[in-house]
């Protein structure tokens, strides 16, 4: 080893020993530990979630009230059942539904109307199914409580005694249950299906009416002044009344499925637009049963109506529908609620009974 370099090593060690212990040695540098690391930051995601909990739960909190404001605006209910209600949503049993549209407020018309509109809605959870049935208008019934007045359109129920006098007359009429009910003026519609973004429809006829065109099979995304024009068509339908009947399910049932939504239910404009357009006898909790429970219901699909011959009766244009038709609703209806099977009503008797009877 050169001279040189023996003398600078000497040199190094000679100071190494010769440093007082008073002399601070140099510190090592700290590194935290990846233990305690991952430990502060799920601190600090923890206290994340925490406030955005509590931020989030106050602006929920917000939301559910108006939507529970807005659901006791369109609560109406002041006749009794023909069976417990509460206990059939409660054990997710298969509810009935009777949606109504009423000609109030559409085309300018600013009187109590009549049901343009009569469907049984039956929601089945347990199948994973939804039976949906047309009821004609123009059937020749006794209306319940206004029997007098026979013969008399089933339309006119809702003219005569509201939503009371509409459901116990369809109960009667075909020995089923009606466990709530649902009017919408079909007037507001068109503001409805504004409100939760418009509707996609597969027409089910082409043809022109209020400006619009809409043509068979093409699926189109309408808006509420379409929808309205789409529904409202009757004469050029080679069906007639039934064949609008068939697109006035189209519609409402992609209306209730889209007003179904929790996003839509806590839409404060739509909430707004349905407590002036609509009235019911669903709570705010049964909205929200049906809305989480039972939607389950509309995986599948069974359109149907009650089929009718066309009579003149004192010179008035009646639908009157065969003993075995009625039956065959009447079957429909009860097998999707898992009812026993019971022989179809009449509404020219005094007998409100309804059967309930289960499987």
């Amino acid at each position: 080893m050169p001279q040189d370099n023996r003398r600078r090593r000497r040199s190094i060690e000679n100071y190494q020993n010769d440093t007082p212990s008073h002399v601070p040695q140099r510190q090592h540098e700290h590194h935290h530990s990846p233990h305690r690391l991952s430990k502060t930051i799920f601190f600090w995601l923890l206290l994340s979630l925490v406030v955005f909990a509590i931020v989030g739960g106050k602006y929920l909190e917000k939301k559910l009230n108006n939507a529970q404001k807005a659901a006791n605006t369109i609560y109406s209910s002041n006749f009794s059942k023909s069976r417990n209600v509460s206990s059939t949503l409660k054990k997710g049993k298969p509810v009935s539904i009777l949606l109504m549209g009423t000609d109030t407020g559409a085309l300018g018309r600013d009187f109590r109307g009549r049901t343009d509109t009569l469907i049984v809605l039956v929601m089945n959870p347990k199948d994973k199914k939804m039976t949906l049935v047309s009821l004609p208008r123009d059937e020749k019934v006794a209306i319940s409580g206004y029997e007098e007045y026979y013969p008399s359109k089933l339309n006119s129920a809702y003219f005569y005694g509201g939503s009371k006098a509409a459901v116990r007359t369809v109960q009667q009429d075909l020995n089923i249950p009606i466990d709530f009910y649902v009017t919408v003026n079909m007037g507001g519609l068109e503001s409805i299906i504004n409100a939760i973004g418009g509707v996609d429809i597969a027409p089910t006829i082409s043809f022109s009416y209020g400006g619009y065109s809409f043509k068979k099979g093409k699926v189109t995304h309408m808006n509420g002044p379409k929808a309205l024009a789409y529904v409202r068509m009757r004469h050029e339908d080679p069906l007639g009344d039934y064949g609008r009947q068939t697109r006035q399910r189209q519609v409402l049932m992609k209306v209730a499925l889209k007003s179904s939504h929790v996003s839509n239910l806590l839409n404060q404009k739509f909430l707004n637009t349905i407590s002036k357009q609509m009235q019911t006898d669903l709570s705010f909790d049964d909205l929200l049963a049906l809305g989480t429970k039972y939607r389950v219901a509309t995986h599948g699909m069974d359109s149907d109506h009650l089929q009718g011959t066309s009579t003149m009766i004192m010179g008035e244009s009646f639908e009157v529908p065969t003993l075995s038709e009625k039956q065959r609703i009447t079957n429909k209806v009860r097998s999707a609620l898992d009812l026993e099977k019971a022989k179809t009503g009449s509404t020219y008797g005094t007998d409100y009974e309804i059967n309930t009877s289960q499987y």
